[in-house]
């Protein structure tokens, strides 16, 4: 039995990782780690990490940067690996990552989803064999109260094509400012918000005469609760500290 503790307990996505391990045999949620210490789903919740007794495989983190530290102390001293599902990092705290993953096993990814990371894979290798000749744009759609723009994933997105481009490239958001014809180093990023969209990212390979297309769609935030899962069964059983990602658990799959 995988005991799992949820970071973040009584947010959005804590709930939906609570939700998705309740209906799972060989899964276990001894406690919670929240800001604010409120029980909601009959285990004990708690706002220090290391006030928590509870004996843990591995902890889910869907929490906030403020609340780094702590959790590191807490992976360090009982030596429990953390899935890092928290976006927004600072460089300082990036650096107490790379440091705490010298000694406790640590899994960060920027999306949680498989679909999203297969995507992203696959979108290296559309670069590296199209790119010569081919253009490359990414649209992504969100909800309507979604703050920022583009969505970190269409970057990540962004990173993997030039990664496989055999030029490098330059990111391009905005073209009604400039009138010009586009360049071949170009990557162009265009956003859209409206509705309750959850999240679709696509990357267009524009060439003479063909394009190809790969998409992405998140119906619910439960795809990223389910890649976080996944996360947390593969780091569980990883022994060596480092600092792991999708490729990992990709490659494993």
């Amino acid at each position: 039995m995988l005991k799992i503790i949820v970071s973040g307990c009584n947010g959005h996505m804590g709930q939906s990782v609570i939700s998705l391990c309740s209906g799972m045999d060989d899964v276990e949620i001894p406690a919670g780690f929240n800001r604010t210490p409120v029980e909601k789903n009959g285990f004990p919740v708690y706002s220090v990490p290391l006030d928590c007794p509870a004996e843990a495989d591995v902890v889910v983190d869907f929490s906030n940067p403020a609340n780094l530290s702590a959790l590191l102390d807490y992976a360090v001293t009982r030596q429990v690996p953390v899935v890092l599902c928290t976006t927004g990092y600072s460089t300082e705290q990036l650096d107490e990552i790379d440091k705490a993953a010298e000694k406790v096993p640590l899994f960060k990814s920027g999306n949680m989803s498989l679909g999203i990371n297969l995507m992203m894979r696959l979108t290296k290798k559309a670069a590296a064999v199209l790119g010569a000749s081919f253009d490359v744009e990414i649209l992504e759609r969100h909800h309507n109260r979604k703050l920022d723009a583009p969505s970190g994933t269409a970057l990540m997105l962004a990173d993997a094509a030039a990664e496989g481009l055999p030029h490098t490239s330059e990111y391009v958001y905005e073209r009604h400012s400039v009138r010009r014809k586009r360049g071949r180093e170009e990557i162009g990023i265009s956003s859209m918000r409206g509705g309750t969209i959850v999240g679709e990212h696509e990357i267009m390979f524009a060439g003479p005469d063909e394009v190809f297309t790969l998409k992405h769609s998140a119906l619910s935030r439960d795809v990223f609760a389910s890649g976080a899962i996944a996360a947390a069964k593969y780091i569980a059983s990883v022994k060596a500290p480092g600092l792991y990602n999708m490729d990992d658990l990709l490659g494993e799959l």
